[in-house]
């Protein structure tokens, strides 16, 4: 059994006013109680971090962002520093996600110099990997995987490796209701384990979570978070309802 605690995190993408994400917060933290097994995370719009942020004082659930620039401040329109999270009390940001480099041409250096910024400035980075359809049908999973993530943690040391979180997501499976299968899952995760430990040794590969990112939903979340190196899941759709992001997190505390 790996001494890794399970990752349940919300991805919230553009949903939810703050009034709309006060009251889920609020449905979670109230079932979520004492709980310890199982770390929780909430990613809401930046509109509504200081909202939520606030409705979580003392909750067993930690906030996270969905987004983040690399500079500390300037001319940057539209933009969100690592000091503007912090002051929120967000611990966690998602980078690197399909939508952030399909949508907005985020390059893998782009997406590495988040990375630095965010863990110089003490914010955990959930490290999004993943390929396309036409990726995967053309066999260059493993490549593209290899790339993104030797890229994205470029200039990274072993020590601050261990609070850096990795989330694998096949891009085709992202709010498709497409799921890769749980072998398909489990070699992935594995192979990005296996990387881990040759570019930063075992012992840190060991302690460092890498969550699945594609449709995980109530049904098919004990099959995929009993696979050896699936640490949890990066939730989109179903952590808009407080129910069935609850039930994964039932099913991460389940795992044993």
């Amino acid at each position: 059994m790996s001494s890794r605690k399970k990752l349940i995190a919300g991805n919230w993408k553009m949903n939810k006013t703050s009034a709309d994400a006060v009251s889920l917060v609020q449905e979670i933290v109230s079932a979520i109680g004492k709980q310890t097994d199982v770390d929780v995370v909430v990613c809401p719009p930046f509109t509504s971090l200081e909202s939520v942020g606030k409705a979580l004082d003392g909750a067993n659930v930690k906030l996270g962002a969905q987004n983040v620039h690399p500079e500390p401040s300037g001319a940057y329109t539209g933009e969100i520093s690592v000091g503007m999270l912090r002051a929120f009390f967000a611990s966690y940001v998602i980078i690197g996600h399909s939508e952030r480099r399909t949508y907005f041409a985020e390059t893998d250096a782009f997406i590495n110099q988040k990375v630095l910024a965010s863990l110089k400035g003490q914010l955990k980075p959930i490290l999004c990997v993943g390929e396309t359809l036409g990726e995967r049908e053309s066999g260059a999973t493993l490549r593209v995987v290899q790339t993104q993530l030797e890229s994205g943690l470029e200039g990274v040391s072993k020590d601050l490796m261990t609070s850096v979180v990795i989330a694998y997501e096949p891009v085709w499976a992202i709010g498709t209701g497409k799921v890769a299968t749980v072998e398909q899952a489990q070699e992935v995760h594995a192979f990005i384990r296996a990387l881990l430990a040759k570019n930063f040794g075992e012992a840190t590969a060991q302690k460092v979570r890498i969550l699945y990112g594609g449709s995980m939903k109530p049904a098919n979340a004990p099959e995929l978070l009993s696979q050896k190196d699936i640490d949890g899941g990066l939730i989109g759709g179903a952590s808009l309802e407080s129910r069935s992001f609850l039930d994964l997190v039932k099913a991460a505390a389940a795992v044993k």
